[in-house]
């Protein structure tokens, strides 16, 4: 089970690129479980939960130093996400995005 976590704002757009990917995983049957979370939440959150890989929101990517040291001493790989990915609400692209990043 691979399990990624997303990094946004608010989370409502980020809710419906979760559900975008959540489709693209039930199609080509991979085991994985994506969520998002608020960038306030999000470091708490790693404390307490198994996370693989992280992609930050387009939005957001001025948080992308902040998580780069705590995430490399975990081994989490982490990204921003494709901005033309997230504005299509690309699932399936996202998903390839995470998965690209997990073999290195």
């Amino acid at each position: 089970m691979i399990n990624i976590m997303l990094v946004c704002s608010a989370g409502m757009s980020t809710s419906m690129l979760v559900s975008a990917m959540n489709d693209a995983i039930r199609i080509s049957g991979i085991e994985a479980t994506v969520l998002a979370k608020p960038s306030t939440e999000a470091m708490d959150y790693l404390e307490q939960a198994t996370i693989d890989v992280v992609l930050i929101g387009p939005h957001v990517r001025f948080f992308e130093e902040t998580f780069r040291v705590p995430l490399a001493e975990k081994n989490i790989p982490m990204a921003v996400i494709n901005p033309l990915d997230y504005g299509r609400m690309n699932g399936a692209s996202v998903l390839q995005q995470a998965f690209n990043l997990l073999k290195g």
